[in-house]
């Protein structure tokens, strides 16, 4: 059985490069200081004790993906696509709900540092590769990606979204990494 992923639709290919349409979205969030690479692994555990069972229903949520991080700051808010980025040393990370769930149908978490918020449907530019989880090869990409939406004419709307697809114990060159930005809404 695979886990359940965030829907898009594909508007545009070009080699590792993509423009794409997601569906709104339900997510688990928690906020957390340190590195880009310290992030992911503060904020794992209280996220995957919300969907194993802290929370006021005691109950289990599969688990989904991406898990996205991105920097905290007033692009967080509704408007923000699931990511990590930073603001002052703090990350937003985020676990993807399964899709049969709404804001009004998850269970509460029992653990106040973990909040569910609702993402609106989105268009953003993607960058797809593989490798470690570093601030290197984040930076790398990113600015691949952003060097190719200017030569696409494709404007930013929001801060850069990291998002990874695998567990820790995946083999790095198997890891399915992903950076994404949201884009302004075509005229």
């Amino acid at each position: 059985m695979g886990t359940e992923e965030a829907v898009y639709t594909v508007e545009k290919t070009d080699g590792d490069f993509q423009v794409r349409r997601y569906a709104p979205q339900v997510v688990a969030e928690t906020l957390v200081e340190g590195t880009l690479e310290e992030a992911g692994n503060k904020a794992f555990r209280p996220l995957f004790n919300y969907i194993s069972g802290a929370n006021r229903s005691q109950g289990k949520i599969a688990m989904t993906a991406p898990v996205t991080q991105q920097r905290d700051g007033e692009k967080i808010a509704m408007t923000a696509p699931v990511g990590q980025q930073a603001v002052s040393n703090q990350w937003a990370v985020t676990f993807m709900m399964p899709s049969h769930y709404t804001l009004e149908t998850l269970p509460a978490p029992t653990d106040e540092k973990v909040r569910l918020r609702a993402i609106p449907a989105r268009r953003m530019a993607a960058v797809r590769y593989s490798g470690t989880w570093s601030r290197h090869r984040y930076e790398r990409n990113l600015a691949r990606l952003r060097e190719w939406m200017k030569t696409q004419g494709l404007a930013a709307a929001g801060d850069p979204e990291w998002a990874r697809y695998n567990a820790p114990f995946t083999p790095w060159f198997l890891r399915r990494n992903e950076i994404l930005v949201p884009l302004e809404k075509p005229e």
